[in-house]
């Protein structure tokens, strides 16, 4: 079996232990973990529905059983086609993160090879995400490059 596998229902509680690592990572203080408790049903049917448009790559911790050191997640989501992706399949890359007592040792991005594999075969043209500064060098030797980005958000 590979390094590398997809994360399962099981795996939800770790799954969002790890993008709280992710999350505290890029915030200047500790962020609070209250959400998990309601997030974690959502997170469960999300990894229990294998042919879903959303999917997560783990690496089990090998240092602690039933513990995860790396994730990567990602979604498809649909847009009219257009020249260069006439179909519409756009890939989003969030939550990578390793446990810090687990990184430098390739685990993210054995997670991210794995997971640009599963958006190319759902026919998906492009892969976007956001890359902290620590990041940036893994997903420029992947491909990645800077785009000038005018989204905007509204929350409600």
């Amino acid at each position: 079996m590979g390094l590398v596998r997809r994360a399962t229902a099981e795996d939800a509680a770790e799954v969002l232990r790890l993008r709280q690592v992710m999350i505290d990572s890029m915030a200047s203080t500790g962020g609070s973990t209250d959400w998990h408790a309601e997030s974690l049903p959502t997170v469960r049917r999300r990894l229990a529905d294998s042919d879903g448009e959303f999917a997560a790559f783990v690496v089990d911790h090998p240092e602690r059983p039933g513990a995860l050191a790396a994730l990567v997640a990602g979604t498809i989501e649909y847009r009219i086609g257009r020249a260069g992706n006439p179909h519409g399949a756009i890939g989003y890359v969030f939550s990578v993160a390793t446990d810090p007592d687990a990184r430098r040792r390739g685990y993210a991005r054995a997670c991210m090879e794995t997971l640009l594999d599963w958006f190319r075969d759902r026919g998906a043209a492009q892969v976007d995400l956001n890359a902290s500064p620590e990041a940036e060098p893994l997903y420029a030797s992947l491909g990645f490059v800077r785009k000038p980005d005018p989204s905007m958000r509204l929350h409600l």
